[in-house]
């Protein structure tokens, strides 16, 4: 098995990547997907994110309120520090499952946005990184998302920045440009990945 860790800032391109490389055959392991199932009603997850933030944090469906979990802890670190530890532990029990069933010779790309800011590099044995300018993160978070100008500097604030992800980095993914400039690096990339797992495409 091959253990691919993908990130990359927020609004960057990185869902699209691992879009791409499920369809070349990658098997993905998706952190921020686990990050809400383990947190969905009835789970120990949400109950321990109860009793730190209180009931505010709740919709009146009893589902959690992420917008409203995330507009408390992103400005602010000893917030977000709590919620990291009360969800990332779940998230990697979860990751391990998930892995043991992809089988031997899988790839296994894992999707983790804050694998930079949480040190976890050396638990792959390729780290992909996608790239963008910060002006291309915030026009997208703006544009397509619907984000306020205010709210998306404040996302982007609360990851690594651009130079400590490239830092970590294996291979960089350049997803500056339109979207039909990324399927070919991301190709390239995946022929990369297949050489280094010792299996032919």
């Amino acid at each position: 098995m091959l253990k691919v860790g993908l990130t990359g800032g927020i609004g960057a391109g990185k869902s699209e990547v691992s879009r791409l490389l499920v369809a070349y055959g990658a098997v993905l392991v998706d952190a921020d997907r686990i990050a809400r199932e383990v947190v969905e009603p009835g789970t120990p997850g949400l109950a321990a994110v109860v009793a730190a933030f209180g009931d505010g944090v709740l919709t009146p469906e009893g589902t959690l309120d992420r917008p409203g979990l995330g507009a408390l802890v992103f400005s602010d670190p000893d917030r977000l520090a709590t919620l990291n530890g009360i969800v990332h532990p779940l998230v990697r029990e979860r990751t391990a499952e998930l892995e043991a069933a992809a089988g031997a010779d899988a790839i296994v790309v894992n999707d983790v946005p804050l694998l930079t800011e949480n040190g976890l590099a050396p638990l792959y044995d390729v780290v992909v990184v996608v790239d963008a300018a910060p002006g291309t993160q915030l026009d997208r978070l703006v544009r397509q998302r619907g984000m306020s100008e205010q709210e998306a500097r404040s996302r982007m604030a609360a990851q690594a920045s651009r130079e400590d992800r490239r830092a970590v980095a294996d291979l960089i993914i350049d997803n500056d440009g339109p979207r039909e400039a990324l399927e070919p690096q991301v190709r390239a990339v995946w022929a990369k990945l297949v050489e280094r797992a010792g299996r032919t495409a």
